[in-house]
Order: C-alpha cells, then sequence, then structure tokens
C-alpha cells in the first residue's frame, strides 16, 4: 500500500497523479523542482519496481523533464534518485539555470530552502498540474 513518506509531504506541494507517479512541486523558490514518488508501497529502489513500471517511470521522469524545462526555460535539467534522508523512491527533476545560486554544483545545503508564497505556490502548482494533464 502506497503511503507518502511525511518529509516528502511537509516539503513539497502536490501538483496531480500520472499513471504511476504522484507529482509533487518542492517548497523552495530557489530552484522549479518537482518530484515524482511512484505510488507503489515499499519501494526504496527503482530495481524494486516491476519492469512495466520501470519503464512507465522512465516515461513519466522524460515527460515532467520536458514539460519543466520548457516551462521555466532551464539552461540544464538535473534528475536524480537520492533518497539518503528519505528512503522512499522518489525521483528529483530540478530546472537549472546559471544565475541560480548553487550553479555548476549540487542545490544541497547552499542555502535555505524559502518557501513561495501562497499565491506564487498556487499558482505554480497550476500550471505544472494543467501541463502534465496531456496524454502519456
Amino acid at each position: 500500500m502506497f503511503t507518502l513518506d511525511n518529509r516528502l509531504e511537509s516539503d513539497s506541494a502536490y501538483v496531480c497523479d500520472l499513471t504511476l507517479c504522484q507529482v509533487r512541486l518542492m517548497n523552495d523558490k530557489h530552484y522549479p523542482w518537482i518530484i515524482l514518488i511512484p505510488k507503489v508501497g515499499g519501494i526504496r529502489e527503482i530495481y524494486e519496481l516491476s519492469l512495466s513500471d520501470q519503464q512507465q517511470l522512465m516515461k513519466e521522469s522524460s515527460k515532467v523533464s520536458r514539460i519543466l524545462s520548457e516551462y521555466t526555460n532551464a539552461d540544464k535539467m538535473n534528475v536524480a534518485a537520492l533518497g539518503n534522508l528519505v528512503p522512499q523512491l522518489h525521483i528529483h527533476h530540478i530546472a537549472r539555470f546559471e544565475s541560480d545560486v548553487a550553479w555548476p554544483g549540487p542545490v544541497w545545503g547552499v542555502v535555505n530552502a524559502e518557501p513561495y508564497s501562497q499565491t506564487a505556490l498556487s499558482d505554480r502548482v497550476g500550471a505544472l498540474a494543467e501541463l502534465l494533464s496531456g496524454s502519456m
């Protein structure tokens, strides 16, 4: 049974559900940052998913990367499944810019997360949900 990790829930906002994954926006206005969480209970690693779910994850990850890149006009997309602090399988999709505070290094630990205003968060979630609602 799928249950969202409490830290993922508290650090992000629900955007939509895709076929396999829940899509969430990290609440950090420094970086446009989406995470995909497969709605499969007890999964920590990609290889633990069935082959068909692995293929679906790749389709959804590619779609999210393309849409986030186009939506933000990113210089580069960073995509990673780290999970050192939160073991539940989740894939980070971070739009990066040569002008962002962490460029060219990783985003973790450079500056503290700064939440979106409620209006900005609502607007960004709405826009992303609309863009992602198209067919796979």
